[in-house]
């Protein structure tokens, strides 16, 4: 694939699965605006290992009304505009129905809705008005929004409603030619796994695939840049599962 002289914004890009999207598509030619929220030395030091120039931090707390907007700006000044939205950054809390409080219920619905869902809402709102025609915007979703998130249902939600939200806005979308795709992974062995990869749960987790593994960031990287390429824009509205099989939708 090739991103030479594409200019794309990656959420969530400071670690993870954002990190590994970010330096793909520096790999192959695009020049990559680097968002994160608190993680600025993470942020830096994925930048400092991207290929090629140009490239960019952005700051926003998308937890925040008018960060995305904000963020848009930001890439699209520092990079020239925009031909890529990468929607990755995302929180995950638990709050199971039956213990958590009323006030930490409606906290956690309120923080990770906000974040998960309406800042990619409005990050695409914005980052259309400054995309070229042909461009491509792909969401980073979950497979919890199909299979369910039973000590954080307002994760599953929020996922399950980005998944129809890239579904409305591929068609909405198509006359100006950009595409748009999820792309919906199951564990992934990134950093904010770890503590339950690496415990008591671990080898149950691992088993929900006939692999006995867990996907890895460098799996799911590819299925994001390759759905932000020309070569998937006749797949727009579609959801990519990469969960080893480990839940599979009829």
């Amino acid at each position: 694939m090739d991103f030479a002289g594409k200019r794309a914004l990656v959420t969530g890009a400071s670690r993870g699965i954002g990190a590994g999207v970010a330096r793909m598509l520096a790999a192959q030619g695009a020049v990559v605006a680097v968002h994160y929220n608190h993680s600025a030395s993470a942020a830096a030091e994925v930048l400092s290992r991207l290929t090629g120039s140009g490239h960019a931090l952005v700051q926003a707390d998308l937890s925040q009304r008018d960060a995305a907007r904000a963020m848009v700006d930001a890439a699209a000044s520092a990079l020239g505009g925009l031909d890529i939205l990468i929607n990755n950054a995302g929180i995950y809390t638990e709050h199971p129905i039956l213990s958590a409080s009323d006030d930490d219920w409606r906290a956690q619905w309120d923080a990770i809705v906000q974040t998960n869902l309406i800042a990619a809402a409005d990050a695409i709102y914005w980052a259309v008005r400054v995309m070229a025609d042909g461009g491509a915007i792909v969401n980073v979703s979950s497979r919890g929004a199909f299979r369910g998130e039973p000590l954080s249902p307002a994760y599953g939600a929020s996922k399950a409603g980005m998944n129809s939200m890239g579904q409305s806005l591929a068609i909405a979308l198509a006359p100006r030619q950009i595409h748009v795709i999820s792309v919906a992974p199951g564990w992934v062995d990134t950093d904010m796994a770890t503590e339950h990869l690496d415990g008591p749960a671990g080898d149950s987790i691992r088993a929900q695939s006939p692999y006995g593994r867990v996907a890895t960031v460098e799996e799911v990287a590819n299925a994001v840049v390759f759905a932000a390429s020309d070569k998937a824009k006749f797949m727009t509205g579609a959801i990519l599962d990469v969960n080893g099989a480990s839940y599979l939708r009829t």
